[in-house]
This record gives C-alpha cells, sequence and structure tokens, in this order.
C-alpha cells in the first residue's frame, strides 16, 4: 500500500483534501506531530472532509519516531532542493512519500541526512511552492501510474 506521510502539517484544509485523495487511491495516511491543528470533529468538518472513515491513519509523536519505524523503508522526501525528479525514479507499491509543512516544507537536517532520497517536483524558476495537496497528488498518481494503478477503476 502507498503511504503518505505529512510532516508537521499546518492546514487542517489540505489535510483534508490529501485525506481525501488517499481514501480515493487506498493510500495510508501519515501524520507526524505537531500538527497545527487538531484532529477535532468540528476541524474535520471546517476541512471538508467526508473521507476520514475510507482513510488508514498513522499518527506519529515526533519525526524521530517516524524515522525509527521506516527509516530503512522505501522513502521518497518531496523537497524544492531535491536535484533528482520526481518522475526519475521507480516507486515500490509500498513506498513512503514524505512531505514537510506547508510554511517551510521539511527541516534541512531531514533533507541533508537522506539527500539521495530527496524529489523535486518541477516549477517556474523563483515560485516558491506548490499548494502541499496537489504536490502529493502528484506524486501519488506518478508512484500508481507506475504500479499501473493497482485497485483503481
Amino acid at each position: 500500500m502507498l503511504n503518505i506521510v505529512l510532516v508537521e502539517p499546518e492546514i487542517p484544509q489540505n489535510t483534508g483534501n490529501i485525506a481525501r485523495t488517499c481514501a480515493c487511491v487506498g493510500a495510508r495516511l501519515h501524520l507526524v506531530e505537531p500538527m497545527g491543528f487538531r484532529l477535532t470533529e468540528k476541524n474535520l468538518k471546517r476541512a471538508g472532509c467526508d473521507y476520514w472513515d475510507d482513510v488508514e491513519v498513522v499518527r506519529w509523536p515526533c519525526v524521530e519516531a517516524f524515522f525509527a519505524a521506516h527509516g530503512d523503508d522505501e522513502l521518497h522526501l518531496f523537497t524544492g532542493q531535491a536535484a533528482c525528479g520526481y518522475r526519475d525514479v521507480v516507486y515500490g507499491p509500498d513506498a513512503f512519500l514524505l512531505f514537510g509543512r506547508e510554511s517551510r516544507g521539511l527541516d534541512q537536517a531531514i533533507i541533508d541526512a537522506r539527500a539521495d532520497r530527496c524529489r523535486r517536483i518541477p516549477m517556474r524558476e523563483g515560485a516558491r511552492s506548490l499548494n502541499l495537496s496537489n504536490a502529493v497528488a502528484i506524486a501519488a498518481y506518478e508512484a500508481l501510474a507506475q504500479q499501473g494503478f493497482p485497485g483503481l477503476v
């Protein structure tokens, strides 16, 4: 199963959109705390997400706990600092696609420690970043396309 990992997400609406994408493609959603919001019913309704019951959500207390459990797994870290394009790698069926906060992405120490696992989604020079939920959708669909869209119609 494809794994989407949000490291310290800040905006509930983005997380709701990503949960919807995960529900539609059958991906597992990992949420790494601290988050910029609480997963309360009010926040979920505000995010407009009625898909939460269709998503397997795994919560992690911190990024260190996530890496302790999955550091040896197939990880793809998405950052504007990567030299390797997101379409230049092969994604396995159990890959983990990691994305950082909306405001500043993944911490530099995480990027530096795993530079060979970093991926870039191209965009125009001078543009700061894509919306997080759009970046997740682009990466998830590339990974699934490489696998022939397993289980999707």
